[in-house]
Parts: C-alpha cells; structure tokens; sequence
C-alpha cells in the first residue's frame, strides 16, 4: 500500500506572508494538457499526475519599479544592455555558422514589429519579429522608448540570467513549471485556463491578441500591447496575469519529450524538470520553460494562454514580451 503524500500543505502559522506575495497550498495534481483542451500541443502529453509542497508566489509580474530597485542596489547589467560576444555565441550554433554583421552584435534585444502587415503564412515568426539595437529594459522599444510612467508594468527584455540575478538579491527563486502550474490553478483545478473552461472569458481575463494575427489588432480587450500588472482579474488565489501578458520564465529546463519520461501510475513529488534540455528544433541552445503566454497569444497561432502550454527559451535571450515572477518556500525564510 502507498505511504500518504507528506507535503507542506497549509501555511505554517510562524512564517509571515511576504509583501506582495500569495501562499500556495500544497497540492497533488495533473500536470500536462487537460482531455478537453483541443488546442494542446504533443510536448504537453501526457498529462500525468504531481504533487509540490506550498510555497509562496508574487501575486504580479515582476515590475519596472522593483526590478530598478535591484539595479540601483547592485549595479546589474542585463543582458540585452551588453555587446554579443561572438566567440560565446557561436559555441551555440551549429559548426560553421558565419559571424553576423557587426551590427547586429551591439547590445539589444527583440522586439515585434508593429508595422509588420500583409502576413498571412505563419509559419515564418522572423516576419514579426526585429532585433532592435538598444532595446533593453530600460528602453522596451528601443533607445528612443522609455519606462517613465510605466513603474507598474512588467519588466520586460529579460533572460534567464537577469530573472536568477534578481533571484539572488531578493531572497527568492524561479518556480518550477509543475509550481507554477500549481498556482496557475489556484482552487480550480483541472481547467484548461486559470478560470475555467470558458473561453469567451478570455477578453475580460488575460491580455491576448484580438484580430487578425500579426498584422491587426482588434485591442478588444483593451489592450494592444503590453499592459499595466494586475489589470485584469485574478485567479481563485488572488494571482495576477498567470494568462497573456508577458511570458514567465521557469526554472526547468525544456525538453519536448519530458512528459513522457514521467510515470503515469505514481505521483512525480516536487518535479524539477529533466536533467538537460531537448528540442529538435534548436538542438545547440540550452532552453528554459517558459509559461503564460503574452499579448501576443492568438487561438490562431499559439493559444499560450493555457495553463498546460510551454515553450522553450534560450538562456540568454530576452524579448518585449518575456518577464518572471518569483516565489519563495518556507525553508528560504
């Protein structure tokens, strides 16, 4: 007969919620793609059961206001601020890849092009996106572009290497993917959205893309682009923009295949992803998981708007629509 799971369940009456934080309870689950989710991708296969201790998760994105203090506090220079170092580089790429002009090896980052019109294939991203010399946290859309204002709104133009140093100085971490999931959840679980199943919610819940992808947006959720944290309603637990948005890095790497290593008669407890990442289609670049979706996600191209969808993320890229969040568990504090 199996033992009972002996997982940190209920907040410990000694340990204070952080500020800004939400306690998570531990909790068994499905991971993976729900039966009824038609827009699920094989790298979201199978569905198979896990459990993870509580912990504590940020109830927003990680904001322009507090990534700032930690620069202020340390002197951190992300990664979209620093030249490419080409000889780093091309030990990712595969034997004999030529230098890119140098160009395109000053510091910046990628960002959509919101002039991009007449796309009708989709099977081509690089048509919608542009690498943008000085575009970097700072300068979302490029040097000319600012934050002023926007103290509120995720901060963007991150890799990995920036989410762990922020880590680092905050006493926190990244979530695991099955974490995150778990507080995607909340108190409903099972859903193929942080609130359900309705997918005429969507509009008033996550800030997606409306319209025709890439080339128009219909904003009706009132957003064309990146918006405020906290702008639309929360999940059972109170957490913010766990849908759309801006994409969530994890601390898993990605592997295509990792779900189907899993057992699917026994509980996978506090999974932290496979050992190494996996993807056919980037077979040089190590990736981390990336949750969530972004203002991005359309149903006709992505849907990254489900709780079970992943993708995968170099560790040293960065994006105008890739953010984290961080947690903390009871034996960090």
């Amino acid at each position: 007969m199996n033992e009972p799971l002996k997982l940190v369940v209920i907040q410990p009456d000694t340990v204070a919620t952080p500020e800004g934080m939400v306690w998570v309870s531990g909790v068994n689950f499905t991971q993976g793609a729900a039966s009824s989710d038609v827009l699920a991708l094989p790298r979201e296969k199978p569905a198979h059961p896990v459990a993870v201790d509580g912990f504590f998760i940020d109830q927003t994105e990680v904001t322009n206001a507090q990534f700032r203090k930690f620069v202020e506090a340390t002197g951190y220079i992300t990664v979209a601020e620093q030249p490419v170092d080409w000889e780093q580089m091309k030990k990712e790429l595969p034997p004999g890849t030529p230098k890119p002009a140098d160009s395109l090896l000053q510091p910046g980052s990628l960002i959509f092009n919101r002039s991009v019109e007449g796309v009708s294939d989709l099977s081509n991203y690089a048509q919608w996106w542009e690498w943008k010399t000085g575009a970097n946290w700072k300068h979302p859309q490029g040097p000319e572009s600012s934050i002023i204002n926007k103290d509120n709104y995720p901060v963007v133009h991150i890799a990995y290497t920036d989410a762990m140093a922020y880590c680092k100085w905050a006493n926190r971490r990244l979530p695991t993917e099955a974490e995150w999931e778990a507080a995607a959840f909340g108190k409903l679980h099972g859903g193929v959205y942080t609130w359900g199943n309705d997918d005429d919610s969507l509009v008033t819940k996550a800030n997606t893309w409306q319209g025709d992808f890439p080339n128009r947006n219909s904003a009706q959720d009132g957003n064309s682009y990146l918006a405020p944290v906290a702008a639309y309603d929360p999940n059972s637990l109170g957490i913010y923009d766990m849908a759309g948005n801006v994409w969530e890095l994890t601390a898993d790497w990605f592997s295509v295949s990792y779900y189907e290593s899993l057992p699917l008669d026994k509980i996978t407890v506090n999974p932290q992803g496979p050992l190494k990442s996996y993807n056919p289609q980037n077979q040089f670049q190590p990736e981390k998981v990336i949750k969530g979706g972004s203002f991005l996600c359309d149903k006709s191209y992505c849907a990254s708007y489900r709780i079970s969808a992943r993708m995968g993320q170099t560790i040293d890229s960065a994006s105008d629509h890739t953010g984290f969040r961080t947690v903390v568990d009871i034996t960090m504090l």
